[in-house]
């Protein structure tokens, strides 16, 4: 196809494009052991070390413990951090960060693949991480993001990143660990007779995912199979729980009745989006249900609901002893995710709680918590200082971050645009 441009013109406006980016560059590997002192650390685990001692040495912590202690590290770079707070790496779940750039540009939406059932498509190989969103986020204490595919009935296998890498094969942390379904909706809304329509095909949609998960399942159980099948090749690791099975569901009656089928193949789904999960906590107690929260600050998605309800569903869900994390819609929004904590600890939950809630549960969760999720000696050094309360947006400055000890660049995009105006309106 012959370009509208001139060559020159093409050029011009190629190299403007290419300016106007900024992604700093990925860090090197730790090469100085470091010595953090003087900050209340928060553990990630619900404990809390005043004036702490942590050290580690080649991405791994090798000592967390009390300042007090008078231990020397010889040879490690002191970093002085009296007055500020230190927390493991928050990890963001059920992202599209770094699969979408700009909503409203369908080219750089690289997020849903066409057709619905898609349990083959990989989330990770379209992974961008020259995105310019990925530095506002990490920038927030978010070092880690589950980057998930969307649409369709099953959408595709979900894989976890750490937030400052080259390419994809650098950013990969956990790959393929989770195939997502879009459990079928009771009913819709349609916003131009602005009313809720009731899903008349809900009962044969499940019946074609029950068949679904038959056929998958004989499949796997073939020692051979002559003519390789893609989408049930995929779907595998879940009979032999090598995978997890992400479903996303809202509604009481469609939550209960996607643990119950899943219950058949033996397997334990994690529900995410779980709004109406509060109303059933005994149930998904019983089942050993772990649940992804849809974003606290949004409004309740039931007419009879309190219009407070999704700032008190997490406490709900602590207070019924199930494994629950937070979770935010979109990609650039996850810097936000802090703030959906915060927003809970006002409604019931407890401070260190909602700290678990954004590290180790996650983790958890996602099945990297021998490697991350808390400060231990023994884990990936993953972990960043904040000058203020991280969970309150009038305190929140992100001072130092390390993923696996490596010091990252916190400079971004935003932080550019904000140097330059703050400079022009202070010539005035």
């Amino acid at each position: 196809m012959k370009s509208v441009f001139p060559l020159p013109v093409f050029i011009l406006l190629f190299q403007f494009s290419a300016a106007a980016q900024y992604v700093p560059a990925p860090a090197p590997a730790q090469t100085q052991p470091i010595l953090i002192t003087g900050a209340t650390a928060h553990l990630g685990n619900g404990e809390v070390i005043e004036n702490s001692m942590v050290a580690f040495e080649a991405g791994k912590i090798t000592y967390v413990g009390s300042a007090a202690d008078k231990i020397g590290f010889p040879g490690h770079k002191e970093i002085k951090a009296a007055g500020q707070h230190l927390y493991p790496g928050f990890i963001a779940p059920n992202t599209t960060l770094g699969l979408t750039e700009i909503g409203a540009v369908k080219a750089t939406r690289d997020d849903d693949e066409i057709g619905s059932i898609n349990p083959n498509i990989r989330s990770i190989v379209a992974y961008n991480t020259d995105s310019e969103i990925i530095p506002t986020v990490r920038s927030m204490g978010i070092l880690l993001a589950e980057t998930a595919p969307q649409g369709g009935r099953i959408a595709g296998t979900s894989s976890i990143v750490q937030l400052d890498a080259w390419n994809w094969e650098d950013a990969a942390y956990a790959t393929d660990f989770a195939v997502h379904m879009n459990w079928p909706a009771l009913s819709s809304w349609d916003w131009h007779s602005r009313r809720a329509s009731k899903n008349k095909n809900y009962e044969k949609q499940v019946r074609e995912i029950a068949d679904y998960f038959r056929q998958a399942e004989a499949y796997s159980q073939k020692d051979e199979n002559p003519a390789p099948n893609l989408r049930f090749e995929a779907m595998s690791g879940l009979f032999d729980g090598s995978k997890k099975l992400f479903i996303h569901a809202n509604e009481v009656v469609a939550m209960e009745e996607a643990v119950l089928l899943m219950d058949k193949f033996e397997i334990t789904p994690v529900i995410v989006g779980g709004r109406d999960s509060w109303r059933i906590t005994g149930f998904l107690k019983k089942h050993r249900i772990p649940v992804v929260l849809r974003s606290t600050q949004s409004l309740p998605g039931r007419a009879d609901a309190d219009i407070d309800q999704p700032y008190k569903t997490p406490a709900l869900l602590q207070e019924a002893g199930l494994l629950w994390c937070f979770g935010h819609e979109g990609f650039w929004q996850q810097r936000n995710l802090a703030f959906q904590a915060g927003q809970a600890v006002g409604f019931g939950l407890g401070h260190e709680e909602a700290i678990q809630a954004l590290t180790s549960n996650t983790a958890k969760i996602m099945g990297i918590h021998k490697r991350t999720g808390t400060i231990q000696k023994g884990m990936d050094a993953t972990l960043f200082l904040c000058n203020g309360d991280v969970l309150d947006m009038r305190t929140s400055k992100v001072t130092d971050a390390f993923i696996q000890g490596r010091k990252i660049n916190l400079d971004n995009k935003q932080e550019v645009l904000y140097r330059k105006f703050r400079g022009k309106y202070k010539q005035r």
